[in-house]
C-alpha cells in the first residue's frame, strides 16, 4: 500500500478521461452497447475474466426491455461508433452489461461490487457554462444524457479493478464486479441476481455520487431511506371518431388518461410512512379534429416499505381502471420495473471508518446518510444478506451544478478518485481482516 499515493495520482486523470468519454456517448437501459464494450475492453486489459450478454444475465428476468426496432437502431449506432461485430453479437437483443472476475490466488472472502452504467432520456443543457459544454464532452446522443452520474460510477468501477490488479499482492480472496445495465427504472439488477452471481458473496458494496451529500471528501459508509418502487406503462385504447361530425361515436382515450393523471395525484397519504407517485410521461391523440383512440402513460409509485408501495400501486391500478371505465375505453397495465427497500449491515460504519484512517482524499466518514430514493442495487443487497453476506451502499459527496436527473446535472470529478480510494481501502480492510 506504500504506492497508493502514486496510484491515486495516476487514477485522477484516467478516471476523468474515461468518465468524459462515456458522457459523450450515453446509452439508456438495455442499450448500453458501446458502454459495455469500452468497460469490457479495459477490464480484459487488466486481466479480468468476463461474462457478457446472456452469460451475464438471466434474459427472462429483464424488465422494461425496448422493442426490437429500437434495440436494432442502438446496435447499428454502436457499430458505427467502433464496437466490433463480435461484441455486438454477444449483446444482441438488449443483453448489455457484464460481469468481471478476478482471483488473487490466495484464501480470502468473495467480494462483489456493483457499478451501474446506463443514462437517462434527458436532453442535456446547451448552456455554455455547463462544464460538459465548456470542455467539449456534452452528449452527442441528443435526448440522452448521463444526468445521474452513472458515467462516473462506471469509471470508478474500473479504478477499483485497477486497484485490485495492482495491489493483488496485498490482499486475498476473489472479486466479482457487476457493471449493471438498466438501473434507471429498477429494471436490470434482478437479471444479474437470477444468473447466480451473488449466491456465495461474503461482502457486497455499491454506491452513488452526490445525492444527499454535496461536500467533497465526505463519504457515508451506509445508506438509509431506500424507497420500494413499482414502474408501470399504461395504455388506453378507445375508438377514433370525427370530432365535429360524430363525436358521440368516439371513445376518448385522451380523456381517460387525463382523468387518471389528476386522480392518481389524489391518492391519500398513508399513516404508516411516506409514499410517492409520479406520472412521468403522457402522450395521446393524432389530430385536433379526431377523438383520440389511444393514450400512453409512464408512471411510478414509491413507499418507504414494500407494503406502502403495494398500497400505492394497488390504488393506482384501481384509479386507472376506473378512469378507463368512465370513458368506455380499455386499459392495459404492464409492470416494467420494480425495486425493493433494503438495509445496510451496521458493521460497515466501523469497517469503512477504520479503512479510511489516514486516507489521502477522504476527509470525513459518516456512519450513515439518508438517500430518500429508490436504487436497483437493493435487489442485490437483499440477495447477499439472505445468503449470510454483508452488504452496504455508500454515498460519495460532491457539489452538484444541478440536481440528479436535471439537464444541467454535473459533479466534481475529484469525487471519482475519492470513491476509488474509499472502495479500495475498504477492500484492503475486509480482505486483510478475513485472511
Amino acid at each position: 500500500m506504500s504506492d497508493l499515493h502514486v496510484f491515486l495520482d495516476e487514477q485522477r486523470e484516467r478516471r476523468s478521461v474515461l468518465r468524459r468519454d462515456l458522457h459523450r456517448y450515453p446509452e439508456v437501459g438495455w442499450m448500453e452497447y458501446r458502454t459495455t464494450y469500452v468497460v469490457g475492453r479495459e477490464l480484459e486489459n487488466l486481466g479480468f475474466k468476463l461474462a457478457v450478454g446472456k452469460d451475464a444475465l438471466d434474459s427472462s428476468a429483464r424488465l422494461g426491455v425496448p422493442d426490437s426496432d429500437t434495440l436494432s437502431c442502438y446496435e447499428r449506432r454502436a457499430g458505427e461508433l467502433g464496437v466490433p461485430e463480435s461484441w455486438l453479437a454477444r449483446m444482441k437483443g438488449g443483453h448489455t452489461g457484464l460481469v468481471a472476475h478476478f482471483s488473487v490466488g490466495r484464501p480470502g472472502p468473495h467480494v462483489a461490487l456493483r457499478f451501474d452504467i446506463d443514462a437517462l432520456p434527458v436532453h442535456e443543457s446547451e448552456d455554455e457554462e455547463h462544464l460538459p459544454c465548456a470542455q467539449g464532452f456534452r452528449s452527442e446522443n441528443e435526448g440522452v444524457m448521463h444526468a445521474c452520474g452513472h458515467d462516473g460510477h462506471a469509471s470508478i468501477g474500473l479504478g477499483v479493478a485497477a486497484f485490485i490488479r495492482r495491489f493483488a499482492v496485498d490482499i486475498g480472496g476473489r472479486f466479482t464486479l457487476l457493471f449493471q445495465p438498466a438501473e434507471e427504472g429498477s429494471r436490470g439488477a434482478r437479471a444479474m441476481v437470477e444468473r447466480g452471481w451473488l449466491e456465495d458473496v461474503d461482502y457486497f458494496l455499491a454506491g452513488h455520487i452526490g445525492t444527499s451529500l454535496q461536500k467533497l471528501g465526505v463519504v457515508a459508509a451506509r445508506t438509509v431511506g431506500f424507497l420500494s418502487t413499482t414502474k408501470m406503462d399504461v395504455r388506453f385504447r378507445g375508438k377514433a371518431a370525427h370530432a365535429g361530425k360524430e363525436p358521440q361515436e368516439g371513445r376518448n382515450a385522451l380523456l381517460a388518461a387525463a382523468s387518471a393523471t389528476l386522480h392518481l395525484y389524489a391518492i391519500p397519504h398513508h399513516g404508516e410512512g411516506e409514499t410517492r407517485i409520479n406520472v412521468g410521461t403522457l402522450t395521446a391523440g393524432i389530430g385536433r379534429n379526431v377523438i383520440s383512440d389511444r393514450a400512453e402513460m409512464q408512471i411510478e409509485t414509491r413507499g418507504t416499505t414494500q407494503e406502502l408501495d403495494e398500497y400505492m400501486s394497488a390504488e393506482a391500478r384501481r384509479i386507472i381502471q376506473a378512469s378507463a371505465d368512465m370513458h368506455g375505453v380499455e386499459a392495459q397495465i404492464e409492470v416494467v420495473g420494480r425495486g425493493v427497500g433494503a438495509e445496510c449491515d451496521e458493521e460497515w460504519a466501523a469497517i469503512v471508518r477504520e479503512a479510511c484512517e489516514g486516507a489521502i482524499t477522504v476527509r470525513n466518514v459518516l456512519p450513515e446518510a439518508n438517500i430518500g430514493a429508490s436504487e436497483d442495487a437493493t435487489v442485490m443487497m437483499e440477495r447477499v444478506r439472505q445468503r449470510g453476506g454483508k452488504a452496504t451502499y455508500m454515498l460519495f459527496g460532491s457539489p452538484l451544478s444541478a440536481g440528479h436527473h436535471n439537464p444541467a446535472f454535473d459533479y466534481d470529478e475529484e469525487a471519482l478518485v475519492i470513491a476509488v480510494e474509499t472502495l479500495s481501502r475498504t477492500i484492503k480492510r475486509i480482505c486483510a481482516t478475513s485472511r
